[in-house]
């Protein structure tokens, strides 16, 4: 039996006009999902990364999500 890995990605949730809420992962192009909640579309988002993972052989960058920053720039 082949032991799984176990991988940490970072998602990012933004919610749409229509109140939905978008999941997608930064680090797998194409990779995400949606819901009406949040759980909802955490809950979609690791099936999406399953199989985006499986499909691709993934191998994931050896880089660490830190943070995330809003910044304002005026124009």
């Amino acid at each position: 039996m082949q032991k799984k890995k176990i991988y940490n990605f970072a998602v990012l949730i933004e919610q749409d006009s229509q109140g939905w809420f978008v999941a997608r992962v930064p680090d797998i192009q194409g990779c995400y999902t949606q819901g009406k909640t949040v759980q909802q579309a955490l809950e979609r988002i690791k099936e999406a990364i399953q199989v985006c993972v499986e499909a691709d052989k993934l191998q994931p960058s050896d880089l660490k999500f830190v943070g995330l920053q809003n910044v304002e720039v005026r124009v």
